[in-house]
């Protein structure tokens, strides 16, 4: 007969952190959030850790190299989507470990043969005023002129029009060539009176762009993850099916580190992959596995060499496999557990395999109740694609806007070989994932500031300076429906509330 597990299944929302004597010297400017990200043996340290306990989920709508750019600059890790093919998946952690602070690579950009009505439709996609217009339209093609928002007046000029009437072209531009300095580049742009200065190559062809309003984002960010040669550091998923051609290429252009993308990492299948970048490449490629939900999963995962285990099957807000096939369990049961069977791999083999919370966390304040029941990281795809830095595009909904956010078990996201379940004409026979929209919050930095300062605050209450620490003291409760009832506002009337003469 079947098994049945007697605990409940229980998620983040259920718990809450109970306060530990929180001593002088424990403050938030003395918190350390750096994390282990592959596996090591204490007590040596760890070859690889973040400096901020978050990665991005492996999303077509969230994590590109611009995601990957922005996230390492503020000391997390951004995992390159693997569902598109393996050139371009290469090409954008080229672009990552390629980038330097202050030199943009131009993602808005038009051939000499765009009219005007291209030039609104792009700007309406990615809501950038600045276009470059190259030879090829591509970014990096021969430039030929700077199209900005002040060039037009939206409305008065005539749609059919070509944008070569309109830019200021190649012979008008200040300009800087490849190997200028970002002080340089600054001093230009202040002595010329510029908002973008174009960095081109010795064939005139486009490289960077290099903006007034980011001259304050271009200090060094003291959380910055680079490698030992500057870089910023990147990972790239994998999936189980062409990884013999997939990681190498993405070895090739520089990955850091690699993660399986799979729904369901109790398989044969991610075995064979683990096993099969061990035999080519040793102890010299990081690789993560997953998705587990309990004991069994993460020890057969760690048997078989991965480097950390993600947990979690079922509990994103996009996912839906629970639904469509009863299968999943409540992510603040499944990391307990988890958590519980890493104590003892570390007590049986002398090896600490990194766990990472994939899913379940709606409020800032679960990432660090993760993070207290033995998550060394979370990765969060809802979280990220509301920021300018997704790839997803940006929409007006009425007064507000959105985001859109497409799961990878979405028919949208044509990501067949994750769940290894289509039809003979191409898709999937049914979908684990839904196409929605997530509410816009801005650029990543000032939000992801704002989050790890409640980390910050909230370890300190419990008493805790670093993430093995809360592992260590964090003590949690249950909570009841009512006690969470009354941990918000309650029996006042809030000032941004309407009045309703006659009651509330």
């Amino acid at each position: 007969m079947a098994t049945i597990v007697p605990e409940t299944s229980r998620t983040f929302s259920e718990y809450l952190l109970l306060p530990n004597l929180t001593r002088r010297d424990c403050i938030p400017a003395n918190v350390d959030l750096r994390a282990p990200l592959a596996r090591f043996r204490p007590p040596a340290g760890p070859h690889l850790h973040l400096n901020v306990p978050m990665v991005t989920a492996m999303m077509q709508s969230v994590s590109d190299d611009t995601m990957g750019v922005a996230l390492a600059r503020s000391g997390g890790l951004a995992f390159i989507f693997t569902s598109q093919p393996i050139d371009a998946q290469a090409e954008m952690v080229q672009r990552v470990k390629k980038f330097k602070a202050g030199f943009v690579v131009s993602d808005t950009n038009l051939g000499p043969q765009a009219a005007v009505r291209d030039l609104l439709e792009l700007r309406r996609r990615t809501g950038h005023t600045t276009t470059a217009i190259t030879a090829t339209g591509s970014s990096d093609g021969r430039l030929l002129g700077i199209l900005t928002g002040r060039d037009y007046r939206i409305g008065h000029v005539d749609p059919g029009a070509p944008v070569t009437t309109l830019m200021t072209p190649f012979d008008d531009l200040v300009y800087g060539r490849d190997g200028i300095t970002l002080s340089e580049a600054n001093n230009l742009i202040w002595e010329h009176r510029l908002n973008c200065l174009p960095v081109i190559d010795d064939q005139q062809r486009l490289r960077y762009l290099v903006f007034r309003k980011d001259y304050e984002q271009h200090k060094e960010n003291p959380d910055e993850l680079i490698d030992h040669e500057k870089r910023l550091m990147v990972g790239a998923g994998i999936n189980t099916h062409d990884y013999q051609e997939r990681v190498p290429a993405l070895i090739d252009a520089g990955a850091d580190v690699l993660c399986i993308d799979s729904s369901d990492g109790f398989s044969e299948f991610q075995h064979d992959c683990l096993a099969w970048v061990r035999e080519h490449y040793g102890e010299a490629v990081r690789v993560g596995a997953g998705n587990v939900a309990d004991r069994e999963g993460f020890r057969y995962l760690a048997a078989a060499g991965a480097d950390f285990v993600k947990v979690g099957v079922g509990p994103g807000s996009i996912c839906i496999t629970r639904e469509q096939k009863g299968i999943g369990r409540g992510q603040a049961s499944a990391v307990l557990d988890v958590a519980a069977a890493r104590r003892e791999w570390l007590q049986e083999t002398g090896d600490y395999v990194p766990i990472c919370a994939d899913g379940g966390i709606f409020h800032d304040y679960h990432i660090t109740l993760a993070l207290a029941m033995g998550a060394d990281f979370v990765m969060m795809g809802r979280y990220f694609a509301r920021f300018d830095e997704s790839p997803a595009p940006r929409i007006r909904m009425g007064t507000n806007f959105v985001k859109e956010y497409w799961g990878e078990g979405t028919n949208r996201a044509r990501n067949w070989q994750r769940y290894e379940a289509h039809l003979p004409a191409g898709g999937l026979a049914f979908e684990e994932g839904v196409d929605g929209y997530v509410p816009y919050a801005g650029e990543l930095r000032d939000n992801l500031s704002q989050t790890l300062s409640k980390i910050r605050s909230t370890m300190c209450n419990c008493g805790a300076a670093d993430i093995e620490t809360l592992h260590n003291t964090a003590r949690l409760t249950v909570v009841s429906a009512t006690s969470l009832r009354e941990g918000g506002a309650h029996d006042v009337i809030l000032k941004e509330t309407e009045i309703v003469p006659g009651g509330l």
